[in-house]
């Protein structure tokens, strides 16, 4: 018995099934995305989301720099005032109250559900084009990227959806039209290649301005440099990597000294996970240590010892 052929679904089925998925999607959050410009100071726009009825609005920080009030104008026409109410340079995020209520909101997603090759939408301002919409995929997960003060911003979205100068801050969203990510960077002379800061560490970074005006992260009093560590050191630390970090520098009274920690110590791990570099270290001393006992594992010439330090709130 001749078994049946398999059935296809024509290309043209498939293509207007996507056209109705990114069409709907941009229908759900294309009334939220908003163009803003800085008021006084240096000139320069880019985008926005609004993602509560009372104007929230979040953008890049490097759209807002450092401006108290920006023009927030909505795809209706109305436009209003603005005041920045946080920034966060170490994740290029900002957050702005504009004045009025809004009826349309894009709510923020779960980024750790994304997968590879899931369809990314990408809304914005580019090039003073208005509202422009372009979509691509997702093209890879959990990207490092450096943010204008040299910190890493982690767990970042790669994506083939355009972006251009002015799309900054806008969303990047999901078929499923929820904000996935904040669209930040692009690769000048690099075609399809474009970054979003994650939909769950921009969510961090609004709880905490909304709660402490600012981004609260762990401080310890040091300066280091990555370092090899020998194998022997390695093997005592109960850790596989062959790098950690030295420390070039110990602030007096810090909680570092204060531990008794001490210039050129080596740190191979922190509760028990190891710091492979300097990147590991400011990674892990975030707001979950602050006022928490922290073991660091520490290699010194007599021996590897486990030293106890508690974080304070990085001031500023």
């Amino acid at each position: 018995m001749a078994l049946a052929a398999p059935k296809f679904q024509p290309d043209e089925t498939l293509l207007d099934a996507y056209s109705t998925t990114v069409a709907d999607a941009v229908d759900r959050i294309g009334p939220a995305v908003c163009r803003i410009e800085r008021i006084g100071g240096p000139g320069g726009h880019g985008s926005g989301f609004v993602i509560a009825p009372d104007g929230l609005v979040v953008t890049n920080f490097h759209v807002v720099g450092d401006a108290r009030t920006v023009r927030v104008s909505m795809p209706d026409g109305a436009s209003s005032e603005g005041r920045v109410l946080g920034r966060d340079p170490d994740t290029d995020i900002a957050l702005v109250r504009a004045d009025g209520s809004f009826a349309d909101v894009a709510p923020l997603g779960d980024s750790k559900r994304l997968r590879r090759g899931q369809i990314a939408i990408a809304i914005g301002n580019p090039l003073g084009f208005e509202w422009t919409v372009t979509s691509g995929v997702v093209s890879a997960l959990g990207r490092s990227m450096r943010a204008s003060t040299g910190r890493l911003i982690d767990d970042v979205i790669q994506t083939d959806a355009a972006l251009n100068p002015g799309n900054s801050g806008g969303p990047l969203v999901s078929s499923a039209g929820e904000v996935i990510g904040v669209n930040t960077a692009m690769i000048h002379g690099a075609q399809g290649i474009a970054f979003a800061v994650a939909s769950n560490t921009a969510n961090f970074v609004i709880s905490e301005i909304i709660r402490f005006g600012r981004v609260r992260r762990a401080f310890i009093g040091v300066s280091a440099d990555t370092v090899n560590l020998p194998r022997r050191a390695a093997l005592l630390s109960q850790v596989s990597t062959s790098t950690a970090v030295r420390l070039r520098s110990v602030e007096k009274d810090g909680p570092a000294a204060r531990a008794g920690l001490r210039e050129g110590d080596i740190i191979s791990a922190i509760d028990g996970r190891p710091v492979t570099g300097v990147d590991d270290l400011v990674r892990m001393l975030d707001a979950e240590r602050i006022g928490r006992e922290t073991l660091c594992t520490v290699v010194r010439r007599t021996g590897v010892s486990q030293m106890a330090v508690t974080p304070v709130a990085r001031a500023g």
